[in-house]
């Protein structure tokens, strides 16, 4: 039996996603997974205090497979990409272990895991791109330092929003987002807020809007980080303290 040519199926075929787009992939995972402990948290004392275990175990199945993916890109191994293999194999092994646990410590095993997942991601980025040039298509748009600022932090689970006396505000932990950035990215396609997915921001508040990105938004920022022209996002690992001399220096 043959198989049939691609332009004779009576469907499309999703392209599958590439290493870098499968770890931003990750990370919104990771969000969703710690939003959902969040709300069974603030929501008091389970009567299934392993509701979360399955989730735990797909996400460590899922970080394993994007550990595969990373290795498969057969790079050149430099430390820094060793490093971002060995934090990946760390995320594994947590969310494993994060379903044995009761949701307050599961949490807290997961807690870092968007952040990391993202910074592994701009890591192999950097590597394939320094290695092979370019390490995707041209996106079918070009995106502001703001704009694309504004999806790392998405990425990162950093934004949620709310409204309030019919007024919309933006919530963010680590660069600023503006209420006018998210709308813009909305209504490109390249983000969206899925309503009262988020924690209260206060015991007892009102669920928050979780801001994620979409498909489009996901491919955008991994075009984004892929370009061999465009500056990093921030930085996911803390500065190296100032030397001794050039601490005081500064304080003088």
């Amino acid at each position: 039996m043959t198989t049939p040519p691609a332009e004779g199926l009576l469907f499309d075929v999703a392209t599958p996603p590439t290493p870098i787009e499968r770890l931003l992939l990750l990370a919104d995972q990771y969000v969703q997974h710690n939003d959902t402990l969040d709300r069974i948290l603030r929501a008091g004392p389970s009567t299934e205090p392993d509701v979360h275990a399955a989730s735990a175990q797909q996400l460590a199945a899922a970080t394993r497979a994007a550990i595969k993916a990373v290795t498969d890109e057969r790079l050149f191994h430099s430390h820094e990409l060793s490093d971002a293999v060995v934090r990946l194999q760390q995320l594994a092994f947590l969310s494993s272990a994060s379903a044995d646990h009761e949701p307050h410590m599961a949490r807290t095993l997961t807690a870092l895991a968007p952040e990391a997942a993202m910074g592994c991601a701009d890591t192999l980025a950097y590597e394939i791109r320094h290695r092979r040039g370019s390490t995707g298509n041209a996106p079918d748009y070009q995106l502001t330092s703001t704009h694309r600022t504004a999806l790392w932090e998405i990425g990162c689970g950093n934004v949620v929003a709310t409204s309030s006396l019919g007024q919309q505000y933006v919530h963010y932990r680590g660069e600023r987002v503006l209420i006018a950035t998210l709308r813009s990215l909305e209504t490109s396609g390249l983000a969206e807020r899925v309503p009262k997915s988020a924690p209260s921001a206060y015991v007892g508040g009102p669920l928050q809007d979780r801001v994620r990105l979409t498909a489009a938004g996901t491919t955008a920022l991994a075009a984004a980080i892929s370009s061999p022209h465009s500056a990093r996002p921030p930085s996911t690992t803390p500065a190296p303290a100032p030397a001794p001399a050039e601490s005081a220096a500064r304080t003088r």
